[in-house]
């Protein structure tokens, strides 16, 4: 099956990782770590810094580094080696956001935004700009015998239209954004009871109490809806961070897959329009050739078992990414900490 191709920009901005060895780790580099585990936010941090840096300092002690090569977004093959820490253990988040709704209850803290306020903001923002671009294209498509309309198009996009589902929801605060960006059919779930019960707090304490919120594995997902939308920021970093991530990895794909709509008719003014699911996958651990990758791995594997691979397109497509995340220099290679990879559900 041919991979799938994006296309070429002069300017565009790889992510960038720090090349880290275990045995060679000073103390400033620990506490970097750290808040790499955990981001600090404008929300407040809940945890405690020195179990904090204990943590991520274990981590590093035992994680199988790799060298700077190996890191290379344009490799033909997965690594072999994965790093693994705490953070792909459930037992960890149970923990983690116990604590973190202790606080809430007695102190009022929101808690900690995997991967900071202003990359939340920026990922909400332009997932509905992405919405709103898709929903005219669907219209234009509707009503390409009807130029009159097209000017009226802008009007008619109601993001009400867009059922969303947010996997590895944690504390919700994604939802929470979305929302603000005027999107209403909301849904958020998480392996972790306490991230669940902190988030439906957090709902109810800001005004949200129309997000739905439920505890499910999207690994093995008791849901029985299917989403226009599914998005995810960190969950499948920290699914990658399991021993078994690499298998995890593409039950991760599949389970998104069961949950996105391939296709359906949504009614407007004159009839009904054909749209599709989309998807929004926000990673600090991959980067955008590498999360093109692995759902492209998943289109290989799952698509024997449903078509025939020369006539139909692929399960999963690439849409776009984010662009505007602040970059650094490292190395010679200008690069960003975050990747934000959308893909169409064909």
């Amino acid at each position: 099956m041919a991979g799938t191709r994006l296309p070429p920009e002069d300017n565009d901005i790889s992510q960038v990782r720090l090349p880290v060895t275990a045995d060679l780790i000073s103390d400033d580099d620990r506490s970097v770590a750290a808040d790499s585990w955990s981001i600090k936010s404008d929300y407040g941090s809940t945890l405690d810094d020195d179990q904090r840096h204990a943590d991520a300092s274990e981590a590093l002690a035992a994680a199988p580094y790799r060298t700077a090569s190996d890191y290379s977004s344009d490799k033909e093959e997965p690594d072999a080696e994965t790093i693994t820490s705490m953070l792909g253990f459930q037992s960890y988040w149970d923990s983690a956001y116990a604590d973190e709704l202790t606080n809430f209850r007695e102190h009022g803290h929101t808690g900690e935004v995997w991967f900071g306020a202003d990359v939340m903001e920026v990922v909400a923002s332009w997932t509905k700009g992405l919405c709103v671009d898709l929903s005219q294209k669907e219209l234009q498509n509707h009503h390409e015998n009807d130029n009159s309309d097209l000017d009226k198009q802008g009007k008619k996009i109601d993001l009400a239209d867009w059922s969303v589902l947010d996997v590895g929801t944690g504390n919700g605060l994604l939802l929470q954004e979305l929302a603000k960006q005027g999107f209403s059919d909301l849904t958020g779930t998480d392996y972790s009871e306490g991230a669940i019960d902190l988030a439906q707090s957090l709902a109810d304490r800001d005004g949200f109490a129309t997000i739905k919120l439920l505890v499910d594995d999207i690994l093995e997902t008791k849901l029985d809806k299917k989403f226009r939308l599914v998005t995810d920021k960190g969950t499948l970093d920290a699914i990658g961070l399991h021993p078994d991530g690499p298998i995890k990895r593409q039950d991760y794909v599949l389970g998104v897959h069961i949950k996105t709509c391939s296709s359906w008719w949504l009614t407007v003014m004159k009839g009904s329009i054909e749209v599709k699911g989309n998807m929004v996958i926000t990673s600090c651990n991959h980067t955008r050739d590498e999360l093109v990758q692995e759902v492209e791995n998943f289109n290989q594997r799952k698509a024997p078992e449903e078509s025939d691979i020369s006539r139909n397109p692929p399960i999963f497509s690439y849409l776009d990414h984010i662009r505007s995340y602040p970059t650094f220099m490292f190395g010679g290679s200008v690069g960003s900490r975050v990747a934000t990879v959308a893909f169409l559900r064909s």
